[in-house]
């Protein structure tokens, strides 16, 4: 009787996460609950913004904002080089990560628009 119990119990567990799967997907929800995670989808709900210093590193380099977006993405935010609490837009740095490891941002979020400050290429 037990063992019925329990094998109804996984089989609804099983379809009903199947369910909430595919309904959170059509939704389009994410869960940024991570430091990094919220950080990055701040800047990325703003207005973006490219200094002329970013600017002339992407004109000179094979860097495009499809790149920039990729990291803000899936970049991680260094906060021993930021200033988070800095008034009155705070300042990120930000590590790309796989193909763009290389490539780092340096981004200051105001209330309504994220500028770029800089692109660093190491």
């Amino acid at each position: 009787m037990l063992i019925k119990r329990i094998g109804y119990f996984l089989i609804g567990v099983s379809i009903s996460s199947v369910g909430v799967y595919f309904f959170w997907q059509k939704k389009k929800a994410t869960f940024d609950y991570g430091m990094d995670s919220r950080t990055l989808k701040s800047i990325r709900i703003k207005k973006r913004v490219f200094s002329d210093d970013a600017k002339r590193v992407m004109l000179n380099s094979d860097i495009d904002s499809t790149k920039i977006s990729t990291i803000l993405y899936t970049g991680d935010v260094d906060f021993n080089k930021s200033k988070p609490r800095k008034k009155p837009c705070a300042e990120y740095y930000i590590n790309g990560n796989r193909d763009l490891e290389n490539v780092s941002l340096y981004v200051s979020r105001c209330d309504s628009i994220s500028t770029i400050e800089k692109i660093i290429i190491e």
